[in-house]
């Protein structure tokens, strides 16, 4: 229901924002079982585990500068993979901003996870880890108490049971 003290324009950028929102979170939803599995695969080579060892024995400031480069590398790649795609070059862009997602997700989650412990004494750096997952909460909670994602949801378990019928 809406509330009576927003005025048209708020409930419509509301509304706008609710709605991307729930597509990036319904994309996340399809795209996650290709990518978790590929995390824990990669998590548990032997030479990732050595080399996530080695970080966790760096020095808080070192793992710190650690993460910072493939995170530096990454999103200015993921910036540019959509001006790419905005200018009608979408597979060159496409094949950017997919690189850019695989570098932050194996790369910066990997080095984030072997040296979280360090990493979290930074009051600083702590603080914004938890304001970033109570946002992150309180953002997920929103879209999907929308109608819009309960029918994404709706819409995501028709495609599966017609995906399981047709294996049958």
């Amino acid at each position: 229901m809406p509330r009576p003290d927003r005025g048209p324009v708020t409930r419509g950028l509301l509304f706008v924002l609710r709605a991307i929102l729930t597509v990036l979170i319904v994309i996340d939803e399809i795209a996650r079982p290709f990518y978790r599995p590929l995390i824990r695969r990669l998590a548990a080579l032997r030479i990732v585990r050595r080399i996530e060892a080695a970080i966790a024995r760096l020095p808080r400031l070192a793992i710190l500068v650690l993460l910072a480069i493939p995170f530096a590398v990454a999103e200015p790649l993921k910036l540019l993979g959509l001006v790419l795609m905005a200018q009608d070059r979408f597979r060159t862009g496409l094949v950017v901003f997919a690189f850019a997602h695989l570098v932050s997700f194996l790369l910066v989650e990997r080095i984030y996870h072997a040296g979280r412990h360090k990493l979290l004494t930074y009051r600083w750096l702590a603080w914004a880890m938890g304001l970033l997952d109570r946002l992150r909460r309180k953002l997920l909670d929103w879209v999907r108490s929308s109608a819009a994602y309960a029918f994404a949801l709706r819409s995501r378990d028709a495609a599966r049971h017609w995906w399981r019928s047709l294996r049958a």
